[in-house]
């Protein structure tokens, strides 16, 4: 039995992966895939594959590519998710912020530099024409510690995906002032050059697997209140979710990279663009 280490954020968009586990269709295949849940999102992920504390991870596509740009050992191996993501943007209920135009001086809070939160609010002030130089951040960690800065003053809004942070809208904690959804297909599957070398075989199996689960995801029966109760979520909402979600089976375009590269480079967030066979590989 071959031990494979895997994370990902703990949201819905990853369930398939878990069901396919509890399920042993891996172990089926030979393979013990071990999962870690990474709360603080794609700028953690980015170093546990830098570190190979994890063999594959489930990240945001910006995230990764700009984290290859600068250096990391890692190839995006396929599209998880096919859609965009959509991020709202949130204060704390009692804030003085009413919409997103005055939040152009306001502090962001982020779960680490790198990741989706801070990446998505120079897009965000790029798309309402700010001066990105000028943005100010506040490190959180996780969304328990979002909750907390916004809640002391510490940071003025979170841009978290829409529908985790639905139920710390509705219960008052949070106020979701508008939405930034990304331009491009949000989730990746990513694999450290190592893994890749030694284990491409094993990688087939683990994606054969995957796409199986993701192709029949939303054709299971009541999987809409399997995931309301996972997840602590309404039931609309997560009708809502699926009917605005797509999982992948196919590796990204060469558009998309190109598309995410421009974005990262207009913005100053990386210093060159690299070439496509140094961010994707096909197996």
């Amino acid at each position: 039995m071959k031990t494979v280490k895997i994370a990902g954020v703990p949201e819905h968009f990853n369930l398939p992966w878990l069901m396919a586990i509890e399920e042993g269709a891996f172990e089926n295949r030979g393979i013990n895939l071990v999962w870690k849940d990474v709360p603080e999102g794609t700028g953690k992920m980015s170093e546990l594959l830098a570190t190979e504390q994890t063999d594959l991870a489930i990240v945001l596509t910006e995230g990764i590519v700009k984290s290859i740009i600068e250096g990391n050992t890692v190839k995006i191996v396929q599209e998880y998710i096919g859609t965009p993501l959509q991020w709202g943007i949130h204060v704390a209920t009692d804030s003085k912020f009413q919409n997103v135009e005055e939040l152009q001086n306001a502090t962001v809070a982020i779960s680490r530099y790198g990741s989706g939160s801070h990446l998505m609010s120079f897009v965000n002030a790029k798309s309402n024409g700010w001066d990105t130089s000028s943005l100010n951040f506040q490190v959180v960690n996780t969304l328990d510690g979002a909750i907390e800065a916004l809640k002391l003053g510490k940071a003025d809004y979170f841009m978290w995906e829409h529908f985790t942070t639905k139920p710390i809208v509705d219960s008052g904690i949070f106020r979701r002032i508008a939405d930034c959804p990304t331009p491009w297909p949000c989730f990746v599957v990513a694999a450290t050059e190592s893994f890749l070398k030694n284990h491409k075989g094993t990688l087939r199996h683990i994606l054969e697997v995957i796409n199986t689960y993701s192709t029949e995801f939303k054709h299971i029966p009541r999987i809409d209140q399997t995931i309301a109760n996972k997840y602590e979520q309404r039931i609309e909402d997560v009708r809502e979710w699926l009917s605005m979600t797509q999982w992948s089976q196919s590796q990204l375009s060469t558009e998309t990279i190109d598309m995410v590269q421009d974005y990262l480079f207009k913005l100053k967030l990386i210093d060159n663009k690299s070439d496509i066979d140094k961010l994707i590989t096909s197996l």
